[in-house]
């Protein structure tokens, strides 16, 4: 028992013998006192006053009935040691046996727990590795759009410097604006995938040294219910640590203990899964990345080769009109003053026009709207472009004098120049330049 006491199962002996009732002294008369006795002078010093034979043998056997009784308790106390210390002894031992066993069972649960948290930490360690795979994945991609977004913003500056009327808002510029905008979208994209996957692995490598903390603690207190374990009687290193009996205030329940270790565990899986997730979404990504990039820029090309074959069928239908304008030279002097008064008419509506939509190209950001007002100034300028040519080439076929027809000749050989500029551009400049963009694989992040 916790107070130290012996366990008893029956009353103890008495530890000594209990004092008996002796016999009353009797006093009697000694006879033949007189004068004429004969012991009168034989019995002078003595006691006159001594037991009874009877009183003798009665107080030897009250002492010998005592000491009987003695050893008869003496016999009981010496049964009753040996069965009281052979059941603390058993006691003792199966309260021994019992908490070994139950450090035994403590301890296979600690290492169960203890080899869940080692399979959650590696398995959680090997996703943190593969999400850092795709993160460098990521930046290469990241990387490689520096490139295509380069020659985007080449391709347009170059087309910048063609001259009017080629310096107009075609396909091509329009697909290249387009992909201009998916190589920014794309970027934003990746860096925001980028800090996703980073926020990630560092979730990962947080969980993980939260379960490695608890499975340290564990081995430590698996090392410690191992020694306590195998200790025994015969142990050197045992001694009285009475306080110890004593439960700390602060001390977990075997509930709230297998529930922190689980709720670890289970944070752990929820970060893989987030991790795995992640690393779908980033293998969706890089792979639509890498087919958007590579149709826009298949667009692009197609937008170029076709504005590259509308130019050379201009040039070569201007190249043809002037050479039917240098063989008609001539003909039409009789109406060469009507043309250039029907001319000078309609030069001032078309500069209208054209002033208006060359202004109109400075309308900062998203007001660069191409409205209705804009078809029609479009569309205006188009329609006064055509008067201005068919009278000019009326002028042609009717101006016979060297000025006038030089006048014509100038003006369809500058539009051959434009021409021909314009393709220098769109084929020499900015088509080569496009055979530098990123294969699809690179753009993936391989």
């Amino acid at each position: 028992p916790a107070t130290g006491q012996p366990l008893l199962t029956a009353k103890p002996a008495p530890q000594t013998t209990p004092a008996a009732q002796m016999p009353a002294r009797v006093w009697e008369v000694a006879a033949n006192t007189g004068l004429g006795s004969f012991s009168g002078l034989a019995t002078a010093g003595f006691r006159s006053a001594k037991y009874l034979p009877s009183e003798w043998h009665q107080s030897v056997a009250e002492l010998c009935g005592r000491a009987r009784a003695g050893c008869e308790w003496a016999a009981q106390s010496r049964a009753e040691a040996k069965e009281l210390s052979a059941h603390t002894a058993a006691a003792a031992q199966r309260t021994q046996q019992a908490s070994t066993a139950s450090l035994g069972r403590r301890l296979q649960d600690i290492h169960c727990w203890k080899v869940e948290l080692q399979r959650a930490i590696e398995e959680l360690d090997a996703e943190t590795g593969l999400l850092a795979a795709q993160k460098v994945r990521l930046e290469r991609a990241l990387g490689a759009t520096e490139l295509p977004y380069t020659i985007t913003t080449d391709n347009l500056q170059c087309r910048e410097r063609r001259q009017p009327p080629d310096l107009v808002r075609d396909d091509v510029e329009r697909e290249l604006l387009k992909e201009a905008e998916l190589i920014r979208n794309v970027q934003e994209l990746l860096k925001r995938t980028l800090v996703q996957a980073a926020n990630q692995m560092r979730s990962n490598r947080d969980q993980k040294e939260v379960c490695e903390r608890d499975w340290s603690d564990k081995v430590e207190t698996y090392h410690i219910d191992d020694t306590c374990g195998r200790y025994n009687n015969e142990s050197t290193n045992i001694q009285f640590h009475p306080t110890s009996v004593k439960f700390e205030e602060s001390t977990s329940t075997p509930e709230t203990w297998a529930k922190f270790s689980r709720d670890n565990i289970y944070r752990a899986e929820q970060e893989k899964t987030a991790s795995i997730n992640l690393r779908t979404l980033i293998d969706s990504i890089l792979h639509d990345v890498s087919r958007d990039l590579s149709m826009q820029c298949a667009a692009v090309n197609k937008a170029f080769v076709k504005r590259c074959e509308e130019l050379q069928e201009a040039k070569d239908n201007l190249e043809h009109r002037l050479q039917k304008t240098l063989k008609e030279i001539g003909d039409q002097e009789a109406i060469i003053s009507a043309l250039k008064q029907a001319i000078r008419d309609r030069e001032a509506p078309l500069k209208v026009a054209q002033t208006r939509l060359y202004d109109r190209s400075f309308r900062p950001n998203v007001e660069l709207c191409r409205d209705e007002a804009q078809f029609r100034l479009v569309s205006e300028a188009e329609e006064l472009t055509e008067l201005i040519e068919s009278l000019k080439k009326k002028l042609l076929a009717s101006e016979q004098t060297l000025r006038n027809l030089e006048d014509i000749r100038m003006n369809l050989e500058k539009e051959i120049a434009v021409k021909t500029n314009s393709l220098f551009i769109d084929r020499q400049k900015c088509m080569t330049h496009r055979t530098h963009y990123p294969v699809a694989l690179k753009l993936a992040g391989y």
